[in-house]
């Protein structure tokens, strides 16, 4: 008889287990996350950014263009 009590003990405390793990698994996010939307943009900004990078990149590619058109006239000196 008194191993009947514990089995009931222990059968009542599983089952206590069980619910806090189903009440754990309740309280979990269901579906994907949706996150809030993205801040405006300020295309204004953005567009004098995109200009100064492609002002910049024309510069570089200017000044290198020019480089090698004075290396390629410089006379080479051989040893």
């Amino acid at each position: 008889m008194a191993s009947r009590g514990r089995r009931s003990a222990q059968a009542r405390e599983d089952e206590q287990r069980r619910e806090e793990k189903g009440e754990q698994q309740a309280l979990a996010p269901q579906g994907p996350t949706i996150l809030p939307p993205p801040p405006p943009v300020d295309y204004d900004v953005f567009m004098q950014g995109l200009v100064q990078a492609m002002l910049t990149q024309a510069q570089t590619q200017a000044a290198l263009q020019a480089q090698l058109q004075d290396q390629a006239q410089a006379p080479t000196l051989v040893p």
